[in-house]
């Protein structure tokens, strides 16, 4: 069966359509800070839009229905098209000269890694941070997710998209139609990023550093409208405060906070895997917390404004804040880890494996995929001294299908392979081994900050051309879920059957 490439296509200008509206959004930004971009955000949003416009004119008569396999392109390239539509105000306005860098920064932005090749943030025009701030936010509950709200309007069904797109191994229902899951979806995710925004402004920040760093939370993106990052406010601990509660909420699975919204809090407290996503915070912030504030030569890590280490919550807030940056893939910053303690380094880099929870807008392998690879484990254990029992993997007292079991092995094989390759590659560019294995595990997880020589504090200006289009191309894998991108690399995928 061949691909329907004109219901592809349609499907590309609407993700146009939406791309520019919200580059017109940052360039009323610019024009309200007077920053001087207004003209370039415009101009970029605005031909982005025609694009858009003149892609679904030439595809009106599309046949509307789409398979799976269209499902798969219409992800894994719809990502690829926004992000290099996305490059326009960089390049236009001239904040990021550079096509390579230009396409590297909005890549980071879309697949919410929030790694970054600026060197003064700061210095960059208010419209063009906004809308780097956008791209996290547009892709933290997916680019697609959004479009398959509008669907309908369009006389097309977009079942196979969100089942290619939505994070995790699984997708619970909140309604029997996708559309209308989708827009409670996106209606929880508005209402955090605004309750975030006014808690910030309400804490200290101006509005515009308010609202951003809301867009980056919530999408677990981590750009900052700061060189230093959050740790420009380590003098005023409430702002840390309030980013970490909405990290964690970012990186729980937002089918529970519709629960939570509904009353029905038991059923988030009997979550398996919300358990564990909690339980891993706690124990991996006790454990970071108490070597801080025992061993950890602090004064070396502090990156803006002299911090009390020697208090225990300065400890705890420190610990709890990079621990959930990190197991959220945030990545926001609020001192360099690297130097603490070996343990640290190690400890933190084993931690850009877990991932938050599926169905929420974190990266890595996802909590719940290592809750089912434990379990399974343990029954392996028991089928050995038993075999003639059926011991089935139970998750939330539902038997789980053997298919899904082999899916969640396959993935977790591929994602080490995935990361092993990666390294391999960027130490084919000459980049030292700490870097190199931090450069791939940062960038597959979606986490930002890396190790050795992109470390918190450095950001990813000194890596080559080619490394930066290698390590984008492991953010969109690892993005997309791996399967999504890496099965339109096999033949059989484009076969006419």
């Amino acid at each position: 069966m061949k691909l329907n490439y004109k219901i592809i296509f349609h499907f590309f200008g609407l993700l146009l359509l939406f791309n520019g509206g919200f580059m017109l959004l940052a360039s009323l930004i610019s024009l309200i800070y007077k920053d001087g971009a207004t003209l370039g955000v415009f101009a970029a949003g605005a031909l982005t839009i025609f694009t858009g416009l003149l892609l679904m004119y030439n595809t009106k008569d599309h046949k509307k229905e789409m398979n799976k396999r269209e499902g798969y392109v219409v992800v894994a390239f719809g990502w690829i098209i926004m992000s290099l539509s996305g490059t326009l105000p960089y390049v236009i306005t001239g904040a990021i000269p550079s096509f390579t860098n230009a396409f590297f920064e909005t890549m980071s932005g879309y697949t919410t890694t929030g790694a970054s090749i600026l060197n003064d943030i700061e210095a960059i025009p208010k419209g063009v941070l906004f809308w780097r701030s956008l791209t996290h936010w547009i892709g933290g509950m997916g680019i697609i997710v959004l479009a398959v709200a509008v669907l309908p309007l369009l006389g097309i069904g977009g079942m196979q998209m969100f089942a290619a797109e939505a994070p995790g191994p699984s997708a619970d229902k909140l309604h029997p139609r996708i559309t209308d899951t989708a827009k409670r979806l996106w209606l929880i995710y508005f209402g955090y990023t605004a309750a975030e925004t006014i808690l910030l402004k309400v804490a200290g920040m101006s509005f515009f550093d308010a609202i951003n760093h809301a867009l980056c939370t919530l999408s677990t993106g981590g750009f900052s409208t700061k060189n230093a990052s959050v740790a420009h406010w380590n003098d005023q601990p409430i702002i840390q405060y309030i980013i970490i509660v909405f990290m964690f909420l970012a990186g729980t699975n937002f089918v529970l906070s519709y629960f939570a919204f509904k009353g029905k809090v038991q059923k988030v407290l009997q979550d398996g895997e919300f358990k564990l996503y909690f339980r891993f915070i706690v124990a991996f912030t006790l454990i970071a917390a108490t070597i801080i504030y025992f061993q950890a030569d602090v004064s070396k890590s502090s990156i803006a404004h002299p911090m009390v280490w020697g208090e225990a919550e300065s400890a705890f807030r420190h610990a709890l804040f990079q621990v959930l940056a990190i197991v959220t893939t945030t990545g926001f910053v609020t001192a360099d880890y690297t130097l603490w303690t070996p343990f640290l380094v190690v400890f933190f880099f084993g931690l850009m494996f877990l991932g938050g929870s599926a169905g929420s807008t974190s990266g890595g392998v996802k909590v719940v995929r290592h809750l089912m690879l434990i379990e399974n484990g343990f029954l392996e254990f028991k089928r050995a001294l038993h075999p003639n029992a059926i011991l089935p993997l139970r998750y939330n007292k539902k038997s789980i299908p053997g298919d899904i079991v082999f899916n969640i092995q396959g993935f977790f094989i591929l994602y080490m392979l995935s990361f092993i390759v990666g390294a391999l590659v960027f130490s084919m560019l000459g980049i030292d081994f700490k870097s190199a294995v931090g450069l791939a595990a940062s960038s597959l997880g979606n986490v930002g900050p890396a190790l050795g020589e992109f470390g918190p504090v450095n950001n990813y200006a000194a890596l080559p051309g080619l490394g930066k289009w290698w390590a984008s191309f492991l953010m969109l894998i690892g993005r997309l879920e791996l399967f999504t991108v890496l099965i339109l690399l096999t033949p059989f995928f484009w076969r006419n059957r």
